[in-house]
């Protein structure tokens, strides 16, 4: 009788898992044929920008092809507000710790960078300035990139993408 019991409860938790086995099978079989289709969707929009790189690439559009990059260079850098960088540098920086210069940049991705030499007592403001960095909204992938003694303190160079608010305007 008591192994009929324990026999009878194995083939019901036997049957559950089975069960449960069978629909994560068939779940992870959705999600493979979704990961599919997306992988073919990456695959065209790579084609598309190959061949559009292809045609830029062309002799005859060369010259639209560099005009183009250099007006969108030039809205580029029109939309960057020097007003807005410096509020949102304001509610990172550290009281004993002062901007000597800041140079904004834009890599490959066109993520801003800016890259700014402040002054400060001691090392430990700039990297108090890192750690607020990272814990803002605005910049990310702060770094301490270098460091050295001055007659007025520690310069510090500090790198940082900076994500400016949505919807707000340039300087004009």
């Amino acid at each position: 009788m008591r192994w009929g019991t324990a026999v009878a409860l194995l083939a019901v938790v036997t049957v559950a898992l089975l069960g449960w086995t069978v629909r994560g099978w068939i779940v992870a079989g959705r999600d493979r044929h979704n990961i599919a289709q997306l992988q073919q969707m990456i695959a065209g929009r790579d084609h598309e920008r190959t061949e559009a790189q292809t045609f830029l690439e062309m002799a005859a559009n060369r010259s639209t092809r560099d005009q183009s990059e250099f007006l969108n260079g030039l809205i580029r850098r029109k939309s960057f507000s020097w007003t807005l960088v410096f509020e949102d540098l304001e509610q990172v920086m550290p009281p004993n710790l002062h901007v000597i210069s800041l140079r904004p940049e834009f890599n490959e991705q066109n993520a801003m960078l800016l890259d700014m030499k402040v002054l400060g007592e001691n090392r430990s403001a700039a990297v108090d300035l890192v750690h607020r960095m990272e814990g803002s909204s605005r910049f990310r992938n702060a770094q301490l990139m270098a460091e050295s003694e001055s007659a007025e303190g520690v310069v510090a160079q500090v790198v940082a993408t900076y994500i400016p608010e949505e919807g707000k305007g340039s300087d004009k």
